[in-house]
């Protein structure tokens, strides 16, 4: 007769099941530790993932598709004259005419056209570059320069009648150029300046926009308990500006400049109007001047050397804005007062 046995496990005191002799042995269940580790750890990295996840806000935005695809569009527009420049200055006359306007034909006369443009005519390009850097370096650097101080004044000091000239600023802001070009070519030409450098220059020293930008940077940028504390430890106002208000107003400085540098590089009815020596020619003028050459009996059409001159007038525009813009920063007072 069989009887049923039991037995325990070493050391451990639990009963287990009786055995029928001859029978297989149970099957017990299994757990894998490590699978429910990495499903534990993967779990715990998204959640973690999860919770590092910046919310979107006013400062981090969610990205728009649409906005994306219009700025798309926008870059597009901007660089698509830019690559077509970049193209055509590598062709021919005959290139020109013969080869699709948005690819490469195929010779490249890219140095060979430079090398005409600065020796074509004797060489006038040249001569239309170094009078455009001058009516930029004397206009456009002295439109800043009062611009900046203009702004600094108007912004710190309090006088009797500055409400009136912040009216007289903003209608001179609101005044077309083109519509002051006839009163100040008559003014001039009772002066007797025109057909001299100096009716293109003077008129550029004056910028009502760049002054009133320099006045609403100046009074949101230069804490006025700064220039108090200056005072107090008796520092005169010529020093103050130079060593306190001026690092605060490079930014806005430098956007003046760049924005009078535009503006007088690109200046055509003024010397238009003013400018009848090709001698004395921008050189916005003087590729205008080729442009009709073409146009005029007996005139040689040279439309590759006016590529290639507008290609190389935009150069030192592009160049001086890539060497400025670390100049563009905002908040360099942001902390110095506690309020």
């Amino acid at each position: 007769m069989t009887t049923p046995l039991t037995s325990t496990a070493s050391g451990s005191g639990t009963p287990t099941a009786p055995r029928t002799p001859g029978a297989a042995p149970e099957a017990r269940p299994r757990t894998d530790a490590g699978t429910r580790t990495d499903a534990g750890a993967r779990t715990g990295a998204g959640t973690a993932r999860r919770r590092k996840r910046t919310p979107h806000t006013p400062l981090n935005p969610r990205p728009s598709v649409p906005l994306t695809l219009v700025t798309g569009l926008v870059l597009v527009y901007t660089l698509l004259p830019l690559a077509w420049l970049v193209v055509n200055a590598t062709k021919d006359q005959n290139g020109l005419l013969d080869s699709f306007g948005l690819w490469f034909a195929d010779d490249s006369h890219f140095w060979d056209n430079i090398g005409r443009t600065l020796a074509y005519d004797d060489g006038v390009f040249v001569r239309w570059l170094l009078n455009t850097l001058l009516y930029v370096v004397a206009g456009a650097g002295g439109a800043t320069i009062l611009a900046v101080l203009g702004g600094y004044a108007l912004a710190t000091y309090d006088f009797p009648g500055r409400r009136a000239v912040f009216a007289v600023v903003l209608g001179a802001v609101a005044v077309p150029g083109t519509a002051l070009a006839v009163p100040t070519f008559l003014m001039f030409s009772n002066m007797g300046l025109t057909k001299t450098p100096w009716a293109v220059i003077i008129p550029s020293l004056i910028s009502p926009f760049g002054l009133y930008l320099m006045w609403v940077f100046a009074a949101e940028s230069v804490p006025t308990e700064l220039l108090e504390a200056a005072r107090i430890d008796g520092s005169g106002e010529l020093r103050t500006f130079f060593t306190i208000a001026l690092p605060l107003l490079m930014p806005g400085t430098v956007t003046v400049l760049l924005f009078s540098m535009v503006a007088t590089w690109n200046n055509y009815f003024l010397p238009l109007i003013m400018i009848k020596d090709p001698d004395w020619y921008p050189l916005t003028l003087g590729l205008n001047a080729w442009n009709a050459q073409a146009q005029t009996a007996g005139g040689e059409a040279v439309f590759d050397l006016i590529i290639t001159g507008s290609l190389l007038t935009i150069v030192p525009i592009v160049a001086v804005f890539l060497l400025l813009q670390r100049y563009w920063q905002s908040g360099l007072a942001a902390g110095s007062v506690k309020e």
